[in-house]
């Protein structure tokens, strides 16, 4: 009983994780948006930056978080080794330094520290890591949905769940090219401003689907261990 309260108890935390992305994700979309009408581009451009940064860093968090509650609660050593290969094999640990380094890279553009220039690097990291921990997000999702259906492999509801979760990651990895690209291209001063604004824009809404796909799945795997136990 404790070791299912405590697997629940951190579930809610990685839940908690979840939600705290979409924030990021809403935040920086919504600076972008006031940014994109001519208010004060300049400023919430690095803001948005910044917003983003460390929401990535707190994503980074949320999953390290949740693919170590796996390896933890299984016995399986089929399952543990691709927990190990999640964490080591692909793009998962890029969340750190680019969060880290959009952060940095904020701050230097709101000091007006080649903002041309930083924004633009900026976006290219962000796109960058959602490309490369796309497939982090999607072996998690796969792995949690896989232990769920397990023990309950009628019910519908964890199906379909995985699917939505499933099909947000793939937008992740769609939406990182985008902002790549549109961060190439304000790269070379060619409207780098609206570029980097959209292109923040995108990010943002990709991580409100993406914090609230991973906070629902993880949720549900919870309670349903909770209540098996």
């Amino acid at each position: 009983m404790n070791v299912a309260t405590s697997q629940f108890r951190s579930s809610e935390i990685s839940a908690f994780g979840g939600m705290m992305d979409a924030m990021g994700g809403v935040a920086t979309a919504v600076l972008a948006i006031v940014a994109l009408t001519g208010t004060n581009p300049q400023l919430l451009e690095g803001v948005a930056t910044i917003v983003f940064g460390g929401t990535l860093l707190v994503q980074g968090g949320t999953l390290v978080s949740e693919y170590s509650q796996l390896t933890a609660s299984t016995s399986q050593l089929s399952a543990v080794q691709t927990t190990a290969e999640a964490l080591s094999g692909d793009g998962l640990a890029a969340l750190f330094p680019v969060g880290l380094a959009g952060i940095v890279l904020g701050i230097l553009a709101l000091l007006g520290v080649s903002m041309t220039v930083l924004a633009p690097v900026a976006l290219i990291a962000f796109g960058a890591a959602l490309m490369l921990s796309s497939q982090s997000v999607r072996r998690l999702y796969s792995l949690q949905a896989a232990a769920r259906q397990a023990a309950e492999p009628h019910l519908m509801r964890e199906y379909l769940s995985s699917e939505l979760a499933s099909g947000s990651a793939g937008l992740q990895f769609i939406s990182g090219v985008a902002a790549a690209v549109l961060g190439i291209i304000a790269v070379s001063e060619v409207n780098y401003a609206a570029l980097t604004l959209v292109g923040l824009l995108i990010v943002g809404l990709t991580l409100i689907v993406s914090g609230g796909a991973l906070s629902g799945l993880v949720l549900s795997f919870a309670r349903g261990g909770a209540q098996a136990s």
